[in-house]
């Protein structure tokens, strides 16, 4: 009730990125802070997350190409933030991975949301460096939103909570 008065609204968080890129992994290394066995994502994962006295829901959806047209149905005014998950081993897909973060910032209702790019997997040898991925995906050229890139090992739990922070300072400077 208190925050109803006060005017705090939820802080909905999207985690997306290609399939096996590691954003269930993620979600649970935010939610428990350890590793747990996942399978693939069919349709989506939703959990509350605090984090310094922030408290998001997060919403994992799943990254199959028959899937991902229906990432537009969660998009909406209520999203907070983005969180795009990159394979960064996965040199083959991440023209794949560059269209489709494209294709998000054409949608209307994610404009101006702040984007925090998890480079992942960087502890498998021969990983895309956090220069090499921003360069694939065009992240210089971003100028309606802020946005920072994070080299990430969702299975050491490398890099998430610089993220979280980064997207802490960025919405409440927003």
């Amino acid at each position: 009730m208190l925050s109803k008065l006060w005017g705090e609204k939820e802080m909905r968080i999207l985690i997306l990125g290609l399939d096996n890129a590691g954003k269930t992994t993620i979600l649970y290394r935010m939610h428990c802070g350890e590793v747990v066995t996942t399978i693939p994502t069919i349709g989506f994962n939703v959990e509350e997350v605090t984090y310094k006295n922030v408290t998001f829901s997060v919403w994992d959806l799943g990254g199959q190409a028959s899937i991902r047209p229906y990432w537009r149905c969660y998009f909406g005014e209520a999203t907070s933030a983005l969180i795009y998950v990159v394979d960064s081993s996965d040199r083959e897909r991440i023209g794949i991975s560059a269209e489709e973060l494209t294709a998000m910032f054409e949608e209307e209702d994610l404009n101006g949301v702040p984007l925090v790019v998890f480079a992942n997997k960087q502890d498998v040898d021969g990983a895309l460096t956090p220069a090499e991925v921003t360069e694939a995906l065009g992240l210089a050229r971003i100028r309606d939103r802020q946005w920072q890139i994070f080299k990430t090992s969702a299975i050491e739990g490398v890099g998430i909570d610089e993220g979280l922070d980064w997207l802490v300072h960025a919405l409440k400077s927003k």
